[in-house]
């Protein structure tokens, strides 16, 4: 009986152990969307960035163009499990933060701001494989970025890309702060 009870309990341990070590193995093989997000981002300043509002009157689909604003615009910048956010002009927007006293939650959304210039000084940004789909992850976090961020981007105008929609497929993403 004590042999039996023994036994048990060490088939029960090594059960456990070998759980424990495949659910560690799992996690280990299954790899992080986020982590290749990383690769689009440099720590070197891209030249040539133009404000928003200056480029969306002339950039057309297929454009390489480089753009330089903040993570601000709306209350929800980022797209959850998408790399995707919204850039905004701060020469056009104005994020809360930078409006003495006032004391918003949100600072990144621009609110006080009407809706024709969110329209010229806004930009969508997105990072796409080879097929053009958005990838998976969430840029929020990575290198740095996050609402209010001081940013440049280097990318191609999207095909979706409209007048009042400016889309960029980012290939380079630069966080000054």
């Amino acid at each position: 009986m004590k042999t039996t009870l023994i036994l048990s309990a060490a088939i029960a341990i090594f059960t456990l152990n070998a759980c424990k070590e495949a659910e560690t193995t799992a996690y280990e093989d299954t790899a992080n969307p986020t982590s290749s997000l990383g690769n689009y981002f440099t720590e070197e300043e891209l030249t040539d960035a133009q404000d928003i509002h200056i480029a969306r009157a002339t950039a057309k689909p297929g454009d390489e163009i480089t753009l330089k604003g903040e993570v601000i615009g709306r209350s929800k910048v980022f797209v959850d499990g998408r790399a995707s956010f919204i850039m905004g002009d701060p020469t056009k927007l104005t994020s809360c933060d930078k409006i003495p006293g006032d004391t918003c939650a949100t600072p990144w959304d621009a609110c006080c701001d009407s809706k024709e210039l969110k329209k010229i000084g806004i930009a969508s940004i997105q990072i796409v494989d080879e097929d053009g789909r958005v990838l998976d992850g969430d840029l929020k976090g990575t290198k740095g970025l996050k609402e209010l961020s001081t940013i440049t981007v280097t990318g191609t105008v999207a095909e979706n890309s409209t007048e009042e929609n400016l889309v960029v497929n980012a290939t380079m993403i630069h966080v000054a702060k």
